[in-house]
């Protein structure tokens, strides 16, 4: 459904690693996320954590160990960790109650971990959008949308990305997300104005632009859909006091809900009128409308 090329606001719920490694906190989240928050759908992410990081930051300690989940940076990423069966597991279980699964992947075998499953789209985050040889297994073997953030990434990397798109004849399955790396990031470092450039340059290479926040509260949301981002991605948790690094740029659920239910209330807003007066305005015009013409 389109009004006056505004298409339906679609909201990704970022579950991310605020399971904290804990399936059946991750299968609430998606039963709040549907349930009581009424987004479209969820997203995880996954790693292999022996072949993404080196020896070296693999048993280095967490820069902040007050978020750590093991002795190691590493065994904190492992402990964060579900395998490609839990990743099926929630999948199976996103099917039975009506929204849509997906997973960030951060390296080649996750990636093929994943694709396995069939989602309907995977994402590339900021931090693995150069990873082309990723990104070229993905293109040859996996038919499903392709999501990427632009988060610490040049104009010309975007270009040289989504050239290669276009060369592996997959463009048109890429959404292509406005984002800045920063959790959280403070409002004038959200540069919502480049969505303009990705749609100026973009819009008809890609099949649609997005945005992912990691800003406070969801002023900005709305404001980057109407600025043409019909995809919003925002982290997501029960509770932001949690431990762990995402939790405190994360909507909780009241905070979701409410992003969730402005969002459509512009969509339904956002049309000109089809008649200089409407029905809503004709009882208002008999009864106040200045007579003495």
């Amino acid at each position: 459904m389109k009004i006056n090329n505004y298409s339906k606001p679609f909201v990704i719920a970022e579950i991310g690693c605020n399971h904290k490694g804990d399936i059946e906190i991750a299968k609430e989240l998606i039963k709040v996320a549907k349930i009581f928050c009424d987004v479209d759908a969820v997203k995880f992410q996954k790693r292999n954590n022996k072949e993404l990081l080196t020896e070296k930051q693999y048993h280095e300690p967490h820069p902040n160990p007050l978020n750590s989940y093991g002795e190691t940076y590493g065994l904190h990423r492992e402990y964060l960790e579900f395998s490609v069966q839990q990743h099926a597991e929630l999948k199976n279980y996103c099917e039975e109650i009506g929204i849509v699964y997906s997973t960030s992947v951060w390296d080649v075998t996750s990636a093929k971990e994943i694709a396995s499953l069939n989602p309907s789209f995977i994402k590339i985050p900021s931090a693995c959008n150069n990873n082309f040889e990723m990104l070229g297994w993905l293109c040859d073997h996996y038919f499903g949308e392709i999501h990427i953030s632009t988060g610490m990434t040049t104009k010309k990397e975007i270009e040289e990305l989504i050239q290669f798109f276009i060369q592996h004849r997959r463009s048109k399955d890429v959404v292509l997300y406005n984002c800045t790396s920063g959790y959280p990031v403070p409002f004038e470092d959200v540069c919502l104005l480049d969505i303009k450039l990705l749609l100026e340059n973009y819009k008809d290479k890609v099949k649609h632009i997005g945005f992912s926040g990691h800003h406070l509260g969801i002023a900005v949301d709305i404001a980057a859909f109407t600025l043409g981002a019909s995809i919003i991605e925002r982290h997501y948790t029960i509770d932001r006091t949690w431990k762990g690094t995402d939790h405190a740029a994360s909507l909780e659920p009241m905070g979701l809900r409410k992003l969730s239910r402005d969002l459509n209330a512009v969509f339904k807003a956002l049309k000109y009128k089809n008649q200089d007066i409407l029905p809503i305005e004709l009882v208002q015009r008999d009864k106040l409308k200045n007579k003495k013409v």
